[in-house]
Order: structure tokens, then C-alpha cells, then sequence
């Protein structure tokens, strides 16, 4: 040691953190390729289990695939309706317009809003066009209707189910729910439809903004 000269010594020591950060980066980038594939396998079984692809018809008489068109890669809020509901369903799609007017132009752009029709043997594309006029819906709000097996498939999937197969089949006592989530972060989510319209709001555009702190400061 009495053999190094002061510029050596300096030399050493400023060479260690140099190293030692190229020791860091070379040794966590299979860590982060790992993460990052168990999160894109753990985005695709929620997908495969809880988002299938099934086609279904919008209120304009396009033809679209649940998870392609309407799911992946947005912010979303679920629903599910039928037109002759003369319980539930009148007070949760009138909170929903009001939803829709707080959240203004983010609707269509930020984050989609959907409703299905339980009864799509009932609910063909004019009257859920129909319906969807009778609460002055905008654009970023489509109503969906589909072959009776793949809705019933779709309900299932997202969780609009009773545990009481006698209740869940009595579609006029069906879940008054709203899911709504942020696919790509897998953020997912539900609240009663009849939850304070301006509650909601704030709720997706959360998920709109999912990466902000609102964790105030003690």
C-alpha cells in the first residue's frame, strides 16, 4: 500500500462507485425484464379469465370484440341494463347521464363507458339506440347488445352474478352495479350504481390518473 501514490489511491476510490453502479445496472435488468413479463402474464390471465373477446353489437350496429375494441388498453365503466327494467335500471343509467355530464369531453377520450343489455333476446339495436336517446347519452357512452349466450357468457366473466342461482336467474333482481378499471394497470373496481353521481366521477378519472399520490401529508 505505501507503494501507491496519492493519485493512485484517488483513482481507486473514485474508480469503486463507478463499478459499483455498473455492478447495480448489469445485475437488475433481468430483475426488471422478469417483473415486467410476470406483470404482462398476469395482465393476460385476467384477460383470459375475466375480459373474453366476445363480439357484440353497438348501438349503431357495429360490430365489435369485448376485450379488442372496447377493453384493452382504456379506462372503462361497466354496466349492464335491459329496457323494460322498471326498477333499478331507470335510476342507475339516469345517475349515469349524470356521471357522463360531470366528466364533460374526458368521455370518448379519456376514459369509455359501457352498457349491456341482459336481455339482448328483447334488446335488438333499435331499441337500445332507442333507450340509449332516452338519456341524452353522448359519445364515449355506447350500449352493447349480443347473441343471448355470449352476454350471458360476458356477465358471468365480469362478475354480475348473484351466489344464488335462483336470484341470479331472475334477471329483474340483477346486480345494480358499476365496475369500472384501468386494463393496462390492472387496477379494476366496483361501486353501486346508485353511488352519489359526483363520487363516481372522481372514482374514474382516479383511474384515469392512477399514477398521481393523493395521499395527503401528515
Amino acid at each position: 500500500m505505501s507503494n501507491l501514490s496519492r493519485r493512485k489511491l484517488l483513482g481507486l476510490f473514485g474508480m469503486a462507485p463507478l463499478a459499483g453502479g455498473v455492478a447495480v445496472a448489469v445485475g437488475t435488468t433481468p430483475l426488471v425484464s422478469a417483473e415486467q413479463n410476470l406483470s404482462d402474464q398476469a395482465r393476460q390471465r385476467i384477460h383470459e379469465r375475466n375480459l373474453p373477446n366476445i363480439p357484440l353489437i353497438t348501438h349503431e350496429g357495429k360490430r365489435v370484440f369485448f376485450y379488442d375494441d372496447l377493453v384493452k388498453d382504456k379506462v372503462v365503466s361497466l354496466n349492464f341494463f335491459f329496457a323494460k327494467c322498471e326498477e333499478v335500471c331507470p335510476l342507475v343509467m339516469a345517475n349515469l347521464a349524470k356521471v357522463q355530464k360531470l366528466l364533460g369531453h374526458q368521455v370518448g377520450r379519456d376514459l369509455f363507458m359501457y352498457s349491456f343489455t341482459l336481455k339482448p333476446e328483447e334488446d335488438t339495436v333499435d331499441v337500445i339506440r332507442h333507450h340509449r336517446s332516452m338519456y341524452g347519452a353522448g359519445p364515449g357512452w355506447t350500449f352493447l347488445t349480443a347473441k343471448p349466450d355470449d352476454m350471458e357468457r360476458l356477465r358471468r366473466a365480469i362478475g354480475f352474478t348473484y351466489p344464488d342461482p335462483a336470484i341470479d336467474k331472475d334477471k329483474t333482481q340483477h346486480i345494480g352495479n358499476i365496475r369500472y378499471g384501468n386494463e393496462p394497470l390492472m387496477f379494476w373496481s366496483a361501486c353501486t350504481g346508485m353511488a352519489h353521481a359526483k363520487w363516481i366521477a372522481e372514482t374514474l378519472e382516479w383511474m384515469v390518473h392512477a399514477e398521481q399520490n393523493r395521499v395527503q401529508p401528515s
